[in-house]
């Protein structure tokens, strides 16, 4: 039996199936938008420049269906991939 990669792992997970569902990626937006406007409020600090650019993660994530943490650990990248990862596999368990 081969062990499971921690890509494979973290896409069959409760938290990877929230991220990539529909409400998933509304949190990433609002959590990026929230990260860009405290930012700018903040943009004479360093770190409301960094939330700013922090921002950028969770927006493109959530508004090209992108899944950064898959890709981190050797997964997809694009949420539809990530998706069809966590649909059981069929075919293994059919009668003959």
């Amino acid at each position: 039996m081969v062990p499971m990669s921690r890509a494979d792992a973290f896409n069959r997970s409760g938290f990877s199936r929230f991220l990539n569902s529909p409400a998933g990626r509304g949190f990433r937006l609002v959590a990026g938008t929230g990260f860009l406007v405290v930012g700018y409020v903040f943009r004479e600090h360093t770190l409301g420049v960094v939330a700013m650019a922090y921002s950028a993660l969770p927006l493109t994530a959530g508004g090209l269906d992108l899944c950064w943490i898959s890709a981190v650990l050797g997964g997809p990248l694009a949420g539809a991939k990530v998706r069809q990862c966590q649909l059981p596999s069929r075919g293994s368990d059919s009668a003959a």
